[in-house]
């Protein structure tokens, strides 16, 4: 999600880190008070920083997660997406998009439009 929806979507972020800590992954990171912030990225000759919505570990790999909820903002998502998507390449680590019930179409759409296919959702 992007920065403006991080206080619209607080509950889900949340939710969505109880259910990783419930599936085994630990050493989480989260934009959210009372969690370590995950690393930023900040693009050169703008303003814009990318941080990962969630970070966490699981048999000793790295796993980036990102929530896919509907924004007023779609391109700064896709892009977003993309980029996170190909530091994970990089770095060798997982990315994952979360979504939730009545963002799949959104989330769907978003993927389809810019050939992540590969990416895998977690459907909560």
């Amino acid at each position: 999600m992007i920065t403006q929806d991080k206080i619209k979507y607080a509950e889900e972020l949340s939710n969505s880190i109880s259910y990783l800590e419930n599936l085994g992954y630990s050493n989480i990171k989260a934009d959210l008070k009372g969690y370590e912030t995950p690393k930023s990225y900040h693009k050169k000759g703008s303003d814009v920083d990318v941080t990962p919505d969630i970070v966490a570990e699981k048999e000793g790999r790295k796993h980036i997660f990102d929530l896919s909820l509907k924004s007023e903002k779609p391109r700064l998502l896709k892009s977003k997406w993309l980029f996170l998507k190909t530091l994970s390449q990089l770095k060798s680590y997982r990315f994952r998009l979360i979504t939730m019930r009545g963002h799949y179409k959104f989330t769907n759409e978003t993927v389809d439009a810019i050939n992540l296919e590969t990416v895998k959702l977690l459907k909560i």
